[in-house]
């Protein structure tokens, strides 16, 4: 029994490694530069960078209603 699952275990492993070996590989310089190129694209609508406005700030401070 333990014969048949190891050959089982290879088996899988044997596919999941023809499917790493097929997939597309590029650069770290190519991709740090793409990835670069992203970042500085999409700086504009960064909320981190830009920040939220207050009236679509979903975890602003909830305003008080005072009665007199």
């Amino acid at each position: 029994m333990s014969s048949s699952s190891n050959l089982s275990t290879m088996q899988r492993l044997v596919e999941q490694l023809k499917l790493e070996a097929g997939v597309e590989r590029i650069k770290v310089s190519q991709a740090a530069a793409e990835l670069q190129q992203y970042c500085m694209q999409n700086a504009c609508k960064d909320a981190l960078l830009v920040g939220v406005p207050a009236g679509s700030n979903p975890f602003r401070e909830p305003r008080s209603c005072v009665l007199l």
